[in-house]
């Protein structure tokens, strides 16, 4: 049927297009929450696209479907989408769809198990290397010091959160950039930012071949960092965050010439020392407006023979 194909188109045609527009706008890294919005709105559209096209499809195919789906619908709006016709691809496109839907479903479980052992192991790792006294309990200090010549500091996401460092980095951390730090972090959990990197790991990964879901991983990951830089400057300036991220990577070759894995963190300080003119509080109220709209294009399209066949 005609409304299934052209969701298949919708969400096909967005997959590959979103991307380049979004990446082509110069707002993005100004307002990262605004852009970590407009990411996930765009991600619900395409697989929305592709959930409805898989639904009217097998609504086509099999009569079983068509009655739970269009149990509640007059007649005349059943006989607007044109089911009884029964074209041979409408059962080969459910299969498919429904199948890229269960694969979704096993890499987000994936990731989520994979996770969940790397966090296991992590904080074996933690007690071995700062055991517990008698008495305590695993996860009952919300910040950690661990001894260690490598300044660093992470966050371990979990039921009981906690803040991890190094005493490398208590003697480079100066005045408030160990607050700084602290509220970098903080503004990962707050927001829940691991799973937005879960979700994202496993579309990128079931499917790499699809660009929106690559550019949302990659995105995912640039954008929370911009996103917690943010949280930090604002209560403690951007010249103290910057100073503490040189403080705790200058050893690690970031800022060299040669590339690294985290090429990101030099052009993160230049954004705090040399930061753009923040987007106005109404034009950030469009642009989330109008990314929350998005999603509800395929559904107005799913809808269009509903609407006209009730006048």
């Amino acid at each position: 049927m005609l409304v299934s194909l052209v969701l298949l188109l919708l969400g096909a045609l967005a997959a590959v297009v979103a991307p380049r527009l979004v990446s082509r706008a110069d707002w993005p890294e100004r307002e990262p929450v605004v852009a970590l919005w407009v990411w996930q709105c765009v991600v619900a559209a395409v697989l929305l696209c592709f959930a409805l096209s898989m639904t009217l499809s097998a609504a086509a195919a099999w009569q079983f479907v068509r009655g739970q789906v269009f149990a509640a619908a007059p007649h005349g709006v059943v006989e607007a989408y044109a089911l009884g016709a029964n074209e041979p691809w409408s059962a080969l496109l459910a299969v498919a769809l429904a199948c890229g839907g269960l694969w979704t479903g096993a890499m987000l479980t994936r990731e989520i198990h994979r996770t969940q052992v790397r966090r296991k192991r992590r904080r074996m790792e933690l007690l071995v290397r700062s055991p517990l006294l008698p008495g305590e309990e695993p996860g009952g200090e919300p910040l950690v010091v661990l001894e260690g010549e490598r300044p660093d500091a992470w966050w371990l996401p979990g039921t009981a959160p906690q803040l991890v460092i190094t005493t490398a980095a208590l003697r480079r951390l100066k005045g408030r950039q160990l607050d700084a730090v602290l509220a970098h972090e903080q503004g990962h959990a707050q927001a829940r930012h691991d799973w937005l990197l879960h979700c994202s790991a496993a579309l990128a990964n079931g499917f790499p071949q699809i660009p929106v879901f690559a550019a949302f991983r990659d995105e995912m990951h640039r954008l929370v960092e911009l996103a917690a830089d943010d949280v930090a400057s604002k209560r403690f300036g951007r010249l103290t965050i910057a100073l503490a991220l040189v403080e705790l990577n200058e050893d690690r070759g970031v800022f060299g010439p040669c590339p690294t894995p985290d090429a990101q963190l030099p052009h993160r300080v230049n954004r705090l020392l040399t930061p753009a003119p923040r987007l106005t509080a109404g034009r950030k109220l469009r642009l989330t407006a109008a990314a929350a709209l998005v999603p509800l294009v395929p559904l107005l399209v799913a809808f269009v023979p509903a609407l006209r066949a009730l006048g």
